[in-house]
């Protein structure tokens, strides 16, 4: 499940320690982009078999590129559009098992084949998403659900 060997345990122990070192490291700092930052930096160091992670934040009513981790990516993407928007728009979790069989997917990099895209909130507004893309169908499943909400849920109070 994680890239480093460092995290003995099941899945879950290992998404707790994430989440305790997410908490950590942004604990103290204000600032909104230098957090998104060491969110996206601290999945990707830990997360395997993904190979984009970042954030997409609400801007006039769509979806603009914030912090991330990979390959450049699509800049602009409007509510309800590919699985991003879709999620924005829905405010729920979307997980894809094969993005080529989601109507609409927006191909940014054309290596991915599995999605989860986590909407985010700040005084109970979208803020953004969380969007994970990875080289492998059927990659996510509902315990990275479980844990990716909980993990979004603990940056939100650092926004």
């Amino acid at each position: 499940m994680f890239k480093t060997q460092a995290y003995e345990g099941n899945t879950k122990d290992q998404y707790e320690i994430v989440i305790k070192q997410l908490e950590a490291l942004l604990e103290g700092e204000p600032n909104v982009m230098a957090n998104l930052s060491n969110a996206s930096a601290l999945l990707n160091q830990f997360l395997d078999r993904i190979n984009w992670v970042g954030f997409y934040l609400v801007e006039n009513n769509e979806l603009v590129l914030g912090p991330f981790q990979g390959l450049p990516a699509c800049v602009r993407i409007p509510f309800a559009k590919g699985v991003c928007g879709t999620a924005a728009a829905s405010e729920k979790t979307v997980i894809v098992e094969d993005v080529h069989d989601f109507p609409g997917h927006i191909a940014c990099d054309a290596a991915s084949e599995s999605e989860i895209v986590i909407p985010i909130f700040k005084d109970e507004q979208l803020f953004g998403v969380l969007d994970i893309d990875s080289p492998e169908k059927n990659r996510f499943d509902h315990t990275d659900q479980i844990y990716l909400e909980k993990f979004v849920q603990s940056l939100e109070s650092f926004l």
